[in-house]
């Protein structure tokens, strides 16, 4: 009687612990996708940061008109990703390779398939099909934001924003599936864990080929002189960096892409030793160069280390990430002066922070990784791969709008500020009353 007893409790436990492994998993799902979602807002605030950096750099009379291009480009960026980019980047490669349609799940998103309702069992169970699609698009308009303060002050609105969205919906996801989404350079064995390349190098060879194009500012160069140009507001620049480095947490934090605390806990700690010996670089350097205790160069060098950690956050050491950080702050800095050297006129740094330090970071991963399988020949393979088709890309479309439409606002238009003339409004008013 006591062994039938015991059995038939023991049977009774059965659905009991079957309970009990659905909540934790289910618990385990929650946390990872509200972690993520987090992430995904962190990402979202960084293009705050972007304007406020854009802003502060550039020149008063052109306020409204940045503001209105770092306004409208999320709102670009985050249709045209889930119009077309998201399939694209993400096209299930039968057989790894540099182009993949997936018929199945051409279309946009929210027509897909029944993969869009899913939730255990999307990306290992860490989270879900929305959450994911939303924090995709986010680096995807981040991409399209660093070009914008690159071109700045000389563009006109219209060729930028059919830039951005051929850029955003079709050169970016392409670009990012062959590493992301299981194509060549994934097979590989190419690494970029978090975007230096696939999001800020692919931006900055975008902005590069802007300035090229666009050409620079009226009265930038004069007699081979780079001239300063002041900024609008160096406080705003300021707060825009810091604002930018908050959104690193998500940025990088969220592509551990779950809330494995010990992994995220390294990354999260990477990133900020990263940032500050940035600062520190692009500070020493300044001083070298200009023997000035230059702001410009401080912020930039934060930025710097942001993005050169990028690639490799969860497999750098806290020591190479200060060496690795340092040297991109380093970089920040001889960029932007070999950039005046040849008079290309990037009114941020946009080209020497994330173009420069993105491909330094891509190619410290094969030089300082843990993982031995990283290698420097496949990480400078990805950096060529990557950089051409986003420079050609880029420069093609910048280069057929030029010869159609026009890239440039007239010189009137330039000279008197492209707020009064494209918007009606100053960004800075002050009126007295009578």
């Amino acid at each position: 009687m006591k062994l039938m007893n015991s059995m038939i409790a023991q049977v009774s436990e059965v659905p009991a612990v079957t309970d009990v492994s659905a909540e934790l998993a289910q618990n385990l799902l929650t946390t990872n996708n509200v972690w993520m979602m987090l992430c995904t807002a962190l990402v979202f605030i960084m293009h705050l940061g972007f304007a406020g950096v854009e802003t502060g750099f550039g020149q008063a009379k052109n306020t409204v008109n940045i503001l209105f291009k770092n306004t409208i480009t999320p709102l670009l960026g985050l249709l045209t990703y889930a119009l077309v980019g998201f399939f694209l980047m993400y096209p299930g490669f039968e057989t790894p390779g540099w182009f993949a349609f997936d018929a199945d799940g051409w279309s946009m998103f929210w027509f897909s398939s029944a993969d869009a309702d899913s939730t255990v069992g999307y990306a290992n169970g860490g989270y879900t099909y929305w959450t994911d699609f939303l924090f995709q698009a986010m680096f995807a308009a981040t991409a399209a934001t660093i070009v914008s303060g690159a071109i700045a002050e000389r563009v006109k609105i219209s060729a930028y924003l059919v830039f951005t969205l051929i850029f955003v919906g079709l050169v970016y996801p392409l670009i990012g599936s062959w590493k992301w989404g299981g194509g060549a350079l994934n097979e590989m064995g190419f690494y970029d864990f978090a975007g230096s390349t696939l999001v800020h190098s692919v931006g900055g060879w975008g902005a590069l080929a802007g300035v090229i194009l666009v050409g620079p500012r009226i009265g930038k160069y004069i007699d081979g002189k780079a001239i300063s140009k002041p900024g609008a507001s160096i406080p705003l620049a300021v707060i825009g960096t810091f604002l930018l480095w908050f959104g690193w947490f998500g940025f990088n934090g969220g592509s551990v892409l779950s809330a494995d605390p010990a992994l995220v806990s390294s990354v999260l700690v990477i990133t900020c030793l990263g940032a500050t010996a940035g600062g520190l670089g692009g500070f020493f350097a300044a001083y070298f160069a200009f023997k000035r205790l230059d702001l410009g160069m401080l912020l930039n060098g934060i930025l710097a280390g942001l993005v050169g950690i990028t690639a490799g956050a969860d497999v750098f050491t806290p020591a190479s990430a200060l060496l690795i950080g340092f040297i991109a702050g380093i970089l920040v800095v001889l960029s932007a002066v070999f950039l005046d050297k040849m008079k290309l006129d990037d009114v941020v740094g946009a080209v020497s922070v994330h173009l420069t330090c993105g491909i330094w970071g891509t190619l410290a991963v094969g030089i300082f990784s843990t993982n031995p399988d990283h290698s420097f020949v496949t990480q400078l393979i990805g950096v060529a791969a990557c950089g051409a088709m986003a420079f050609i890309s880029a420069f093609a479309i910048f280069y057929i709008l030029k010869v159609t439409v026009g890239i440039r606002v007239s010189e009137e238009h330039e000279k008197s500020g492209l707020d009064s003339h494209e918007h009606g409004i100053r960004g800075y008013t002050i009126i007295f009353d009578e």
